[in-house]
């Protein structure tokens, strides 16, 4: 039944035309499959891995509804990080015309998109929950980085929710549909396919990934990178492990005692002369002495800024929150471009989503993060397509510390993400995935280590 299903979706994928009289470039075959697999299947979930280029598939989908179907308006909704990524693209792939809503001129650019033909609009999570909506009916919905909607309380849910419903066209997009728990999952379903929930009760949970796929096969396709880009180059990862000095020893065992857990993961950081850091500069000098430049991420605006500060001139940055989104963009080109700027510095949370850093080929990850998906596209803004050098990566881990225990924790949330979502039936067991909150996880870390330190 499995194989009868998949088949049955392949050939109506691969019967699906596809008009690309309106779109710049050549799609890779697997593209071409992903934007047909979009138009045949019309509500689903592209979980492509990081890098894959999800962004030029929707692309294409949106130029065939233009081309062959007479389709005027499309709505694409992103993170403020990624809406300068996606204004580009369009300009440079398609003959679409795009429209930037998000800022103080945002009424004003939502008239004007409704007003014209062949138009996109870009707009942010958060506007988009103020914008009066809807002036026409978007012929297709694209939602960028959809893990940002799976709590169905939310706002931005709900604002997302009352879109989607309608629009005969959507694509969540999520390299990382599921970060924490299955039913992460399965609330992205609920908003393109609900009537497949049925097939999604707890008791077919419990007979284990291999029917979750079957399940949501109709829907959910993903490719990774080792399926589909042979060319791209090979990638190491290391993690680089340090003992805390005096200092840094001094503040952890002050942060633990004090329940103190963001002190905790940033103690390696602390005193004068840190191994972390240390580190991190010897890495940057032999990555500069190869010719080959650096990007590092930290969680932690202190670490970063520390960071700059002992690279000097050599550092670009640090890109955090608060810098704006055309803002970063300017910053990455000039570290692209530029061969006296050897290393990147960024929030791992802002510069792990949206930008291309292929320019870079060593990736530092000053501490380990509470969740797989996070360490993972900070990578892949690296080693992506584009990339023509070997990437390495280097996670800066402090033995006997609160580093150890996160890691472990990593190990458990990777295999819970690859029993269920990280391989669909339509592109080839196990229980419940379940962890608790990041507050209540914090409080189990604190007191393990307090407990391990007699503290």
């Amino acid at each position: 039944m499995t194989g009868g299903l998949a088949a049955a979706i392949v050939t109506r994928v691969e019967r699906q035309p596809l008009d690309l009289s309106l779109l710049r470039g050549s799609l890779r075959a697997y593209q071409d499959f992903g934007a047909r697999f979009i138009l045949a299947q019309r509500r689903v979930i592209i979980g492509d891995e990081m890098g894959l280029g999800k962004t030029f598939q929707v692309i294409a989908a949106m130029t065939h509804l233009a081309a062959a179907e007479d389709a005027t308006h499309f709505v694409v909704v992103c993170p403020a990080s990624v809406t300068i990524n996606w204004q580009r693209e369009i300009l440079q792939h398609s003959l679409l015309t795009p429209y930037l809503a998000h800022g103080e001129q945002r009424d004003q650019v939502l008239h004007d998109w409704a007003s014209s033909s062949r138009s996109v609009l870009i707009t942010t999570y958060e506007t988009l929950r103020s914008l009066e909506w809807p002036p026409v009916q978007a012929s297709m919905v694209t939602i960028d980085e959809a893990h940002y909607i799976k709590n169905p309380a939310t706002k931005r849910t709900q604002a997302c929710a009352r879109l989607i419903s309608a629009s005969p066209y959507v694509a969540l997009l999520s390299g990382t549909p599921m970060e924490n728990r299955v039913d992460e999952f399965v609330e992205l379903i609920r908003l393109v396919q609900p009537e497949l929930l049925s097939s999604l009760d707890r008791p077919r949970l419990r007979l284990g990934p291999r029917a979750f796929r079957r399940a949501v096969a109709a829907v959910y396709l993903r490719r990774s990178q080792s399926d589909v880009l042979m060319e791209l180059p090979e990638r190491i990862d290391t993690d680089d492990w340090v003992h805390l000095g005096n200092d840094e020893m001094h503040a952890y065992r002050a942060a633990v005692e004090a329940g103190n857990w963001m002190a905790m993961r940033q103690a390696g950081f602390r005193g004068r002369s840190p191994e972390k850091l240390e580190r991190l500069l010897d890495l940057c000098a032999e990555a500069g002495a190869n010719g080959r430049k650096v990007v590092v991420f930290s969680y932690f605006l202190d670490v970063l800024e520390r960071v700059c500060r002992e690279l000097g001139p050599l550092a670009a940055g640090p890109i955090t929150g608060a810098v704006p989104a055309r803002r970063r963009q300017e910053v990455l080109d000039e570290f692209s471009s530029t061969d006296h700027l050897q290393v990147l510095v960024a929030q791992i949370q802002v510069g792990g989503i949206g930008l291309n850093i292929q320019s870079a080929a060593v990736v530092v990850l000053c501490e380990p993060q509470l969740k797989p998906s996070t360490e993972a596209q900070a990578i892949a803004r690296v080693h992506r397509m584009g990339q023509i050098h070997r990437v390495e990566v280097h996670r800066l881990c402090a033995a006997d510390s609160i580093d150890e225990r996160i890691i472990a924790l990593l190990v458990d949330k990777q295999r819970a993400f690859d029993d269920f979502a990280a391989h669909s039936a339509l592109a080839a067991a196990s229980s419940d995935a379940t962890n608790p909150s990041r507050d209540a996880l914090a409080r189990q870390l604190i007191a393990a280590e307090q407990a391990r330190l007699g503290i």
